[in-house]
């Protein structure tokens, strides 16, 4: 995407929330940490965000809707999906989770519920309590399995949206954001930036293809020889606006495997008359 288009869709983006800001009641917050919208400079958010790629996520402790505490490490293993919001916001945090519902859901379908885990966190300390938070899930229609919503003290998410490079300041009547979805990669790491909140599935689902079935060093084991399989073979039909598995990619993968196999077994006669001769 070129930098003119990227400046706008940040634009876009900033103004969305900033109308939907205005729209709420008064904040909560006192007048002398409120930021102008200004403040968001669309390129220095999209820098912000983009420098967080490669970065470890630190093992920050949070509370889930049902009170329970996890360590961000406890997750570590497969791929992860981290989306904050607020559970105050009317507008665009409603509309970025139900984009990333529908994500998921067809990424799930696709890879299987068990490939990879998805967390939402309030970044509003003050008011996304676990309460809030399970009453969020829950008008949002959010049932599907390994999802979780967290809470955190103001320090540890303070100090996970800087690692994701998630910016975030209060304005009058709310929050003005950047509207991102963060995937993690098995180790920890940040691997990609999702932004909007009416991004194409395609723009979800490949780097997170990526992600659970790996893009390297796999083919020594069966089970990564098949998650290549999968990745090559899984692909999105516009026709049906939804991700599928290709059998002609499938069958030209297995010909050409055949081919090799036949190949190699002529040389390897080859080889040995040449040794008997």
């Amino acid at each position: 995407m070129s930098r003119t288009m990227r400046r706008i869709s940040m634009i876009a983006i900033i103004v969305g929330i900033a109308a939907v800001a205005a729209s709420l009641a008064a904040a909560d917050e006192p007048t002398d940490r409120l930021a102008p919208a200004t403040a968001l400079d669309p390129d220095r958010l999209l820098e912000v965000s983009q420098q967080a790629i490669g970065r470890a996520v630190g093992n920050h402790r949070l509370i889930g809707a049902t009170g329970e505490r996890i360590a961000l490490n406890e997750l570590r293993g497969r791929p992860l999906v981290i989306s904050l919001i607020y559970t105050s916001c009317t507008h665009v945090c409603p509309m970025i989770t139900q984009r990333v519902r529908k994500s998921v859901e067809e990424a799930q379908r696709m890879m299987g519920p068990d490939r990879f885990t998805v967390i939402t966190v309030g970044f509003d300390t003050r008011n996304d309590t676990p309460m809030r938070m399970a009453a969020y899930a829950r008008a949002q229609g959010v049932d599907l399995p390994n999802w979780r919503f967290f809470s955190g003290d103001s320090a540890t998410i303070s100090a996970l949206a800087k690692e994701l490079g998630f910016t975030y300041v209060a304005s009058s009547g709310g929050y003005l954001h950047i509207s991102q979805t963060t995937i993690v990669d098995r180790d920890g790491r940040i691997y990609r930036q999702i932004y909007g909140d009416d991004f194409p599935i395609q723009v979800f689902m490949e780097p997170l293809k990526e992600a659970v079935y790996g893009t390297v060093g796999t083919f020594l084991r069966l089970d990564g020889l098949i998650d290549r399989v999968r990745f090559l073979c899984t692909v999105y039909d516009p026709n049906q606006g939804r991700y599928r598995v290709s059998y002609a990619i499938a069958m030209s993968l297995l010909t050409g495997v055949i081919s090799l196999g036949a190949t190699a077994v002529v040389i390897s006669r080859a080889w040995l008359n040449s040794r008997r001769a």
